[in-house]
């Protein structure tokens, strides 16, 4: 077992999840917080299992920690 950082997004139709420290792609949804978190764990696992763990997992720049920050841009 192994922790992962995960992101879940809250958006109108459902949520997205998706790990930080992976290497690739990797994405889960779900119309539930816990559907979304279920979907990507399964998604992390696959991503593992098809190009192996050294070459997916970012070790150089493991993540610590993880904010949401909020910034106004001028576009």
């Amino acid at each position: 077992m192994r922790p992962f950082k995960i992101i879940v997004e809250k958006h109108p139709d459902g949520y997205v999840a998706y790990p930080l420290g992976l290497k690739g792609v990797v994405v889960g949804e779900g119309d539930t917080y816990k559907e979304a978190l279920s979907d990507v764990k399964s998604a992390i696992r696959f991503h593992i299992e098809t190009f192996g763990f050294d070459a997916v997992l970012d070790a150089e720049a493991p993540v610590l920690e993880a904010f949401v920050a909020e910034a106004g841009v001028a576009v």
